[in-house]
């Protein structure tokens, strides 16, 4: 694959995950979050689960059984903070969401710093503070107008972050398909729980989100971890850092587009403050070391753990 290619990639990537949560915020008009949830997981690990079978016929070892274990703890991180994300977006705007949601790129060194013990680069703390102005400003220079769906939105960070953490010790199994899919087996039966006693899925419902649950599913998902594991391998990550990073901006323009919703003045200067806190994070670390003369491959620390998309 060239270069140019997988740069193209990427950015579909990007604009998919943008738009996912177009869909996400559409689908809760027929569902609840549970139940949409566990939809799109039941799509994806379907979608998932015929190219884990290509994986294992190529496979020239078996399966190490700590696949499913990470799997398991992967999939129950994930389910948390989609769960957390999802219940958010029923009063969420599409382009709070991206934003907010953008959010784990900063706390994700900081969750690894109180975890792991390992310091965070020292962009994270400018970045945090940048990341705060930013949420001020969405919330029109104070917190009293973000609601409560924007406040869980921003909470969902928390466990994307943690959900990444996970993820990044599945990389040595070599066997990533079959990793993703046992993790969205595990998240479509946390989810189906819930859903069934918290709220009332009907067929009816389902199939009217369908176009929403397909998209999230099959693209969002599936598709998107596809073409990331192919790309990622012929884009230096400080360039694949600031393609992904522009799925929040494709989040903001499908709001606009699609549903009308609108930014003051103001929140659109928070916007562009976490935003620019988002690419400090990504890309500090790469530019200290050019600074300082130092050689070495790039490794960003939201590019190590391959973003799984909202």
């Amino acid at each position: 694959m060239s270069r140019l290619r997988a740069d193209l990639l990427i950015i579909l990537a990007a604009v998919i995950w943008g738009f996912g949560y177009l869909f996400q915020k559409l689908a809760m008009a027929n569902v609840g979050p549970f139940t949409f949830v566990a939809s799109r997981a039941v799509v994806a690990a379907a979608c998932l689960g015929l190219l884990a079978i290509v994986e294992a016929r190529r496979a020239t070892v078996p399966m190490p059984p700590a696949v499913r274990r990470t799997a398991l703890a992967a999939g129950t991180a994930f389910f948390i903070a989609a769960a957390v994300q999802q219940t958010g977006m029923v009063t969420a705007t599409v382009t709070n969401t991206g934003f907010l949601t953008a959010l784990y790129v900063i706390a994700t060194p900081l969750i690894a710093w109180l975890v792991y013990r390992r310091s965070p680069n020292r962009v994270v703390w400018p970045a945090a503070g940048l990341a705060f102005a930013g949420v001020w400003l969405l919330g029109g220079g104070g917190l009293a107008s973000l609601g409560f769906g924007d406040a869980l939105v921003a909470l969902s960070a928390i466990g994307w972050s943690v959900h990444l953490l996970i993820f990044s010790t599945a990389a040595a199994h070599n066997r990533p398909v079959a990793f993703t899919a046992w993790q969205f087996a595990v998240v479509a039966v946390l989810a189906a729980i819930p859903a069934y006693i918290l709220e009332t899925p009907s067929w009816e419902g389902i199939v009217a989100a369908a176009p929403s649950i397909l998209f999230v599913g099959v693209l969002s998902s599936a598709f998107t971890f596809t073409v990331l594991a192919a790309s990622l391998k012929h884009t230096p990550p400080s360039e694949a850092a600031i393609l992904i990073s522009t799925e929040t901006l494709f989040a903001a323009g499908a709001g606009v587009v699609f549903l009308g919703e609108r930014l003051p003045p103001i929140g659109w200067v928070g916007a562009a403050l976490m935003f620019a806190a988002t690419l400090l994070v990504q890309l500090g670390p790469a530019f200290g070391r050019r600074w300082n003369g130092r050689k070495g491959p790039e490794t960003p620390e939201s590019l190590k753990n391959a973003p799984g998309g909202a």
